[in-house]
């Protein structure tokens, strides 16, 4: 469905996002086909037979569609999300799957949930970024504590310039971004003040530097554009 969502105070992941996300996703995220490849290049790469592939904050289940399409009964594929709208739509997603057990999604609250054990690979794409900031050092020592040795974080964020200056230039060139890609002004605007508050970045350094803190050693970046970076963390 086309996003035509026009968010009248805080945002929220209603039914009418969750209808329009897919669509939200493409026209809003820059690079959006080749960042999603890549995290599924590398959940490929570092898969196990017989463990657990966690996605945390998994939406509709777009990503993890491809990688349940992929290992199937290999491996334990377990969503983590809260929004019930997202949640309906995942499970209908996957009604087959979480019939004959390959496929489990759980609702979830990041700051409180227990992440799955005995997992090879736990995928966070555009998620901590809306949890408040206190709680993400835990969440990452909990999915550190939660991956087998050599198993992986796929870590997606939004992430704010190291200076007011660069960020505002990389700001500046992500709505150029949206305009092209159909957002109006009113659109950008409303968007813009509806997560205002609710989606808060950190800088790259600070997103890395929870990640040490949690027990990752081998930390890289995987994929940078402007203000979104993904990175991949192994557990030794």
């Amino acid at each position: 469905m086309r996003d035509k969502v026009k968010p009248d105070g805080k945002w929220v992941f209603d039914a009418e996002v969750a209808d329009a996300f897919d669509d939200m996703l493409e026209r809003s995220i820059p690079q959006y086909d080749v960042m999603r490849d890549a995290c599924h290049a590398l959940a490929m790469r570092y898969a196990k037979p017989r463990t657990v592939i966690c996605d945390i904050g998994c939406s509709r289940g777009g990503a993890m569609e491809r990688l349940v399409s992929a290992l199937g009964a290999y491996n334990q594929h377990i969503g983590l999300e809260i929004s019930h709208p997202m949640l309906e739509a995942a499970r209908a997603r996957f009604e087959g799957y979480i019939k004959c057990g390959v496929v489990d999604i759980r609702e979830a609250d990041l700051r409180t949930a227990i992440i799955p054990s005995n997992a090879s690979v736990i995928m966070s794409v555009l998620t901590i970024q809306f949890v408040p900031i206190e709680y993400r050092q835990s969440i990452l020592s909990r999915v550190y504590e939660a991956l087998n040795p050599g198993g992986v974080l796929i870590l997606v964020e939004k992430v704010l310039g190291i200076s007011t200056g660069i960020d505002e230039a990389f700001t500046s060139v992500y709505y150029d971004m949206k305009r092209a890609n159909g957002y109006n002004e009113e659109d950008i605007a409303r968007k813009r003040a509806a997560l205002e508050g609710v989606l808060v970045p950190v800088t790259e350094g600070m997103n890395r530097e929870f990640m040490r803190a949690a027990g990752f050693v081998y930390i890289d970046t995987f994929w940078r554009w402007m203000n979104f970076a993904g990175w991949l963390a192994i557990k030794k």
